[in-house]
């Protein structure tokens, strides 16, 4: 699966050069996203902005490298959705809140939530 990747110093910005993320790219996109060398160590954005639309298991591909990066301690943010796939990862995961209209805001979500870490660790 191609990526257009932009590596920052804190941040990983991936973006899926598909049209349809389906059952048949799901297992690939997860293991290769979570696999990518770059994302060590870094927050991720998913600039979705290729995809038009996505099956039931390219959904869960997506929820599971959200999921992922947060079990990592690390955060997460999709950026670039159609309002169609908007709407159908809110409902099925209620628990991503980091759907961003712009990647300028995407930026901003995980920014906010890595400087929130430091200061979480410097109080304790």
């Amino acid at each position: 699966m191609e990526f257009k990747i932009d590596t920052k110093e804190k941040i990983l910005i991936v973006q899926p050069q598909i049209t349809t993320l389906d059952a048949n790219l799901s297992a690939r996109f997860t293991k290769e996203v979570s696999e990518l060398p770059d994302l060590e160590g870094r927050n991720l954005i998913l600039d979705m902005a290729l995809v038009e639309k996505a099956d039931h298991a390219g959904l869960e591909a997506i929820l599971t490298v959200y999921h992922q990066l947060y079990n990592g301690g690390m955060s997460c943010a999709l950026t670039g959705l159609n309002s169609t796939l908007t709407n159908e990862i809110k409902a099925a995961d209620e628990t991503v809140y980091n759907l961003a209209p712009t990647m300028l805001e995407a930026i901003d979500l995980v920014m906010m939530e890595d400087y929130e870490r430091e200061l979480m660790q410097d109080e304790e």
